[in-house]
């Protein structure tokens, strides 16, 4: 259905072998047919911010030129967050940092950007945290439930034609314990759990549900290149009805019955009933 208003939840590392096993809500939907779900193959290098921007732009790193979390510049535009603002719709964001730089203004400023309420960038409501020195023993791992309320909050004050939330909790705890961990498959559980509280409330408000991830994570606690444990992740859509495991078919990816991660940022805008840019070359999902 078009003109919709969406919530995104962009779930960091969560790879495809782990989000069927561990989801129990999330799969329990496709199951009953409530969801569809897709398994779906991330950009390269399978990076946060190369992937941040090609969820949001439709184009590969190389070609949009974030091809590094060490960079210190804005996405270049049409993405989501400018298509909607262009139609006069209001946009919000609960994310770690790098969306702010990416999509409202770079170098990133600790205290000017943390929080946004009807800002003229690109996110007219921002909720930003940041993960600044966060290491194995100090993971900087910001609460999932917190996260959720808060988008919750954004909802019910401002009602955002198009939210992201943004959990990087799997990430943190992936790196320091590993793919093939407790506490990793743990906290994939709860993200789920999180998500069985907050997503009928969105749903309630009025908003179809995406869910899905930047990149997967390795058994050593690591991603970037190009093996399937660090590229392969889920993308579900909460539609209600319909639902069910779905094929790739013509949107294929590089690998039978994938599709690309590309399409997330062009099903998000027909969703939306938004124009689709001729830069997002990928067929939209929905």
């Amino acid at each position: 259905m078009a003109g919709r208003k969406i919530v995104l939840v962009m779930i960091d590392a969560l790879g495809w072998v782990p989000a069927r096993a561990q989801c129990g809500y999330l799969m329990g939907l496709v199951e009953a047919g409530q969801a569809r779900l897709w398994r779906m193959r991330s950009v390269l290098p399978s990076l946060s911010m190369p992937a941040y921007a090609s969820l949001h732009t439709g184009r590969p790193p190389a070609e949009h030129g974030r091809v590094s979390n060490d960079l210190e510049a804005m996405a270049p535009s049409p993405h989501v967050f400018s298509v909607a603002r262009a139609a006069g719709l209001t946009t919000a964001a609960v994310a770690e940092r790098l969306y702010a730089l990416l999509f409202n203004a770079a170098p990133f400023d600790p205290v000017e950007h943390l929080e946004v309420t009807d800002g003229p960038g690109h996110v007219t409501h921002g909720r930003f945290y940041t993960d600044v020195r966060h290491t194995r023993f100090n993971p900087h791992v910001p609460g999932d439930h917190d996260l959720c309320n808060t988008a919750s909050l954004l909802i019910r004050r401002h009602v955002p034609d198009y939210l992201l939330v943004h959990s990087t909790a799997i990430d943190s705890v992936g790196h320091a314990f590993g793919a093939d961990s407790f506490e990793y498959r743990h906290q994939i559980w709860n993200i789920d759990n999180e998500l069985a509280l907050a997503v009928p409330v969105w749903r309630a408000a009025g908003y179809r549900v995406l869910v899905t991830s930047d990149h997967g994570m390795s058994a050593e606690g690591r991603h970037g290149g190009a093996e399937d444990g660090m590229r392969t992740v889920p993308f579900w859509d909460i539609c209600g009805q319909d639902g069910g495991e779905q094929d790739g078919g013509e949107a294929g990816g590089e690998q039978a019955g994938e599709v690309s991660q590309l399409a997330v940022a062009p099903t998000i805008l027909k969703l939306m009933g938004l124009p689709i840019p001729a830069t997002m070359r990928e067929a939209p999902l929905a």
